[in-house]
């Protein structure tokens, strides 16, 4: 399971030419915190190209629960399997913080990409990517503890989005409130708030308000593959 979009973003494995085709077919458009990008279950067909700032994608559950599926960056693409296959939108993406953006009409995108088998090649790779990582992830909500999979979720953000502390340890500081990391692990509030106390207890993770510091990476490593426990 991953959060994070395997390889080069979209935009920037494009060829430079390509990508200033497609920016170019769109509109900017600023995103504020919390606003709605895309809207699950929206016959919307509009791209989404991302060029600053972090989005969630989340889906509901049959029981009502909000489930983070992955977080979306700088030179990725939102919104393209409906402007491919004409469906429903599968999933909401939200501004995490401020986002700016770059959107084009799904007839424009379609378009592009005929014109372009390279994006098309890319946009399929993207599309296939993103279905083996949803498979992975409801393995992963059948099998594994709510202390692993937050274990998984906070070393990959210190991964992909840390950055060295002076005294040591990775410090995160992407806008995600304690309610996002739950919809991200797959569980309640009350229950990550327990296991973020637990690795708080044993000194593996510092936290503050939408912010968190590891402080024992090879611990928590451990955790979140399954070879040590809280």
């Amino acid at each position: 399971m991953s959060l994070f979009e395997g390889g080069r973003p979209f935009l920037d494995a494009l060829p430079a030419q390509d990508r200033r085709v497609l920016l170019a077919l769109g509109r900017h458009r600023t995103y504020e915190p919390s606003q709605i990008v895309l809207r699950e279950h929206d016959r919307t067909t509009f791209v989404v190209a991302i060029t600053s700032g972090w989005a969630t994608v989340s889906v509901e559950t049959e029981r009502g629960i909000r489930l983070i599926l992955a977080l979306r960056g700088a030179g990725e693409v939102v919104g393209d399997q409906a402007a491919v296959d004409y469906g429903s939108r599968s999933a909401t993406v939200t501004a995490l913080g401020r986002l700016e953006a770059v959107v084009v009409s799904g007839d424009r995108f379609r378009a592009y990409l005929a014109a372009r088998p390279a994006a098309t090649v890319l946009i399929m790779r993207q599309l296939s990517s993103r279905l083996r990582s949803s498979d992975g992830e409801r393995r992963s909500l059948a099998s594994e503890k709510v202390l692993q999979r937050l274990a998984a979720r906070l070393v990959e953000l210190a991964e992909r989005t840390g950055r060295p502390e002076a005294g040591g340890g990775i410090s995160v500081d992407l806008p995600l409130p304690q309610h996002d990391i739950a919809a991200a692990v797959g569980s309640t509030r009350e229950a990550v708030a327990k296991a973020l106390r637990l690795l708080r207890d044993q000194g593996v993770v510092q936290t503050a308000s939408r912010r968190f510091v590891v402080v024992d990476t090879a611990l928590l490593r451990l955790l979140a593959e399954g070879r040590a426990t809280g």
